[in-house]
């Protein structure tokens, strides 16, 4: 198989990356150096959802699968971009703007949720991120999609109060992805999205690496 383009839809993994108010902030630092012990290696003291992870169902379901128990194909099919960059902080992706692309969905497919909001990383302004009406969750998931990736911080209202869409998604057993990015440069029809977890053991998320890619 050759692939004829790959995008990388992955943020950095680094201290200053945003994390969801109450998470663990990260802190990866030296562990040895070649100057001291004659090998790099560091500590990556991170949470589950630090930068471009997954959420297992466990995430809101005591009864949900754990990341290591998924199937890896839950985590890679073909994406549909939903594009959502018109929208400001705190404003919803509605039936209208999602309704064009559902003709393209179904079971396998992936649907991307492109806000645009990584313009706004490491501004205050990334938190008041556009997010996903329930309405357009129950849509799809009528039409068999199980896999969610949002180029925001959360698919579910900045205000965090609440998460029908992260409830509505896990109780089938879905998934979801946030902290996406580079979504803009997926200029080619059908491309295969892959964002595999690490396999953490009873893991409720795991940060990916996630990536688009244009086939021959």
């Amino acid at each position: 198989m050759k692939f004829k383009q790959i995008v990388d839809l992955s943020l950095p993994l680094n201290n200053d990356l945003p994390i969801f108010p109450g998470d663990p902030e990260p802190n990866m630092r030296s562990a040895t150096t070649i100057k001291k012990d004659g090998y790099n290696t560091s500590f990556l003291d991170i949470g589950s959802h630090t930068g471009t992870h997954v959420d297992a169902p466990y995430h809101f379901r005591d009864e949900g699968e754990t990341i290591d128990r998924l199937p890896l194909d839950n985590f890679m099919g073909e994406g549909v971009i939903i594009p959502a960059t018109h929208k400001k902080g705190g404003e919803p992706v509605t039936m209208d703007d999602a309704a064009p692309y559902f003709d393209k969905l179904g079971p396998g497919k992936v649907a991307l949720f492109h806000t645009g909001w990584t313009k706004y990383l490491g501004e205050e302004r990334y938190f008041n991120h556009p997010y996903v009406d329930i309405e357009v969750i129950a849509k799809m998931l009528d039409l068999g999609v199980r896999t969610f990736f949002i180029d925001a911080l959360n698919i579910d209202q900045p205000n965090g109060g609440e998460f029908p869409a992260h409830e509505a998604i896990t109780v089938v057993n879905g998934i979801i992805g946030e902290n996406f990015t580079n979504f803009d440069q997926i200029t080619f029809e059908n491309p295969l999205i892959i964002a595999l977890p690490l396999k953490i053991s009873n893991g409720d998320g795991s940060p990916v690496r996630a990536i688009a890619i244009k086939l021959y």
